[in-house]
């Protein structure tokens, strides 16, 4: 029970965070960045969409398997919030397969699924996918007869082994219930939380980040929403706004301990990234693949080029287009694929957000330190900002901009 307590404390901190204004974004930073965010800049400007995350930091010094240091987490995207039990359209891609991402099997065949999103480190995959169907059949939620809906879960992964007990399997069925049930909408908090707790991007510290767009076209408006896990890249290969930051910022790299394990600069690891993208555009399940296509475009502009064991992958779902569980129909009025202006604004809008989430995981993640001492340093933001104003490419904020 105090493990309970402990866990939705910790959710409860992560969110508000998120909410409280006081850590600045990549845009406070004077990053440019093209497109109209929503309200919070985040996957849950798409209403109905709710997050909740349980984040775990415990331990520190040398690594004893089974009793830490921890520094891992889950994050949970709900497509139609608590309350939805409804499916959702679906669709989803694979930037490089080297990695884990559950249920996706079902939404390639059928175009679906039901219940909420998991990310989490590679090590938690077992006890987190247990851990919504648990929850699904809890007391007075769902019918017998309904939840058979919810025997595959989707649950992605990313490697925190860096700083982690990754083998000593810190995360239980609890921390999975305390995420779900403090899932709200709202500002979501970024870095150092959730499944990007342990995460390292770009030999920086990384995590988990989000950005939204707004889109118009004609009298037809449409959100865009997303949330990403990041755990990839080489530092060489960082770009942000076009700069060639991990080109011009080459120290602060991982310092990793035993020394033995310590990887030089740009040499191949074990990496990984994931992409949720929501929309309320009322996509059919090809459109949301090829939507789901454009997180690589999004990715590639920071630099990255989805190194050959780095596991990438991304989902789109649409939060308009939905089926009962019963298979009864629901009338609904698609997007034709012929009305190009609409899907081009749709996938302009995901690759846009898809570069500002990476970026503004990048700048909410703090510096830290793990597993035998091992750390992972944050991105300097003063050095950021100086390299905006070397390049040309610094925008003061306007008066109140989304954060």
């Amino acid at each position: 029970m105090k493990r309970i307590f402990t866990a939705m404390a910790v959710v409860m901190m992560a969110l508000s965070t998120g909410a409280s204004g006081a850590e600045p974004r990549a845009r406070d930073l004077g990053v440019p960045f093209d497109g109209t965010p929503g309200a919070y800049n985040a996957i849950t400007d798409v209403k109905g969409v709710e997050v909740g995350m349980t984040t775990l930091i415990h331990g520190n010094g040398k690594l004893v398997r089974g009793k830490g240091p921890v520094r891992t987490g889950v994050t949970v995207i709900l497509p139609l919030g608590k309350a939805g039990r409804d499916a959702v359209a679906a669709g989803f891609s694979v930037i490089n397969g080297t990695g884990e991402f559950t249920g996706t099997r079902m939404i390639d065949e059928v175009g679906l699924f039901f219940g909420p999103i998991a990310l989490t480190g590679t090590g938690n995959v077992s006890v987190v996918h247990q851990g919504l169907i648990d929850w699904a059949a809890r007391p007075g939620y769902l019918s017998d007869d309904e939840l058979f809906t919810r025997l595959l879960p989707v649950v992605g992964e990313t490697l925190d082994a860096r700083l982690n007990d990754v083998y000593g399997h810190p995360m239980t069925t609890a921390d999975v219930f305390a995420a779900l049930d403090g899932a709200s909408a709202g500002p979501v908090a970024e870095g150092n939380v959730g499944g990007g707790t342990g995460m390292t991007a770009y030999h920086f510290k990384g995590g988990t980040g989000g950005a939204s767009r707004v889109v118009k076209v004609g009298s037809r408006t449409y959100t865009i929403g997303v949330l990403l896990q990041a755990n990839h890249g080489k530092r060489s290969d960082l770009r942000i706004a076009g700069i060639p930051v991990g080109q011009e910022i080459r120290d602060l790299e991982p310092v990793m301990r035993p020394p033995a394990k310590a990887p030089e600069p740009d040499t191949p690891e074990k990496n990984s990234l994931l992409v949720v993208i929501a929309t309320d555009a009322p996509l059919q399940p090809h459109q949301l693949q090829r939507l789901s296509r454009r997180a690589a475009l999004g990715v590639g502009r920071s630099g990255s080029t989805a190194g050959n064991y780095s596991g990438e992958f991304a989902l789109a779902f649409s939060t308009t287009n939905t089926l009962p569980y019963d298979g009864k129909p629901v009338g609904q009025a698609y997007i034709s694929d012929n009305e190009q202006d609409v899907m081009d604004a749709l996938f302009t809008a995901a690759t846009q957000a898809v570069e500002e989430a990476l970026v503004n995981q990048l700048v909410a993640a703090k510096t830290m330190t793990g597993t035998d001492g091992s750390t992972v340093y944050a991105l300097p933001h003063d050095r950021l900002q100086a390299l905006l104003r070397k390049y040309g490419r610094y925008t003061a904020p306007a008066g109140s901009p989304p954060r």
